[in-house]
């Protein structure tokens, strides 16, 4: 029973989603994310193209080995080669914003919780 539990816990942990790619960051400006919040460029969040709006992503450059933890709530990027676009205040944890571009490992710290069924529109129930 405890050797399956473990066995369990082991791939579970195995599982986990991580990337590598370059890091750059946006949101100088402001503007709506596709989650519906505003750009925070003080906040430690972040887009990328397909994680779940709320996951946590633990970020770190490849070169020093800083790391930030940051919340997923935009799309992008949208160039070839980059995974990850932070915000101005996540990047500058790992490196100064003139270096623009940076060698990253994302790792997936914890999985945003499940969004809740919609309904289907249409005819109402009554």
């Amino acid at each position: 029973m405890v050797a399956e539990v473990l066995l369990i816990l082991a791939l579970a942990t195995s599982c986990a989603h991580t990337e590598s790619g370059k890091a750059s960051y946006y949101g100088s400006h402001g503007g709506k994310t596709a989650s519906g919040e505003r750009v925070d460029p003080k906040a430690l969040t972040a887009a990328h193209r397909t994680l779940p709006f709320g996951t946590i992503v633990k970020v770190t450059e490849v070169k020093s080995g800083k790391s930030v933890e940051v919340r997923i709530t935009d799309r992008g990027p949208y160039i070839r080669g980059r995974v990850i676009d932070l915000t101005p205040a996540g990047f500058a944890r790992l490196a100064p914003l003139a270096r623009g571009v940076i060698s990253v490992t994302l790792e997936v710290v914890k999985e945003a919780p499940p969004r809740p069924k919609r309904r289907p529109r249409g005819k109402s129930r009554r």
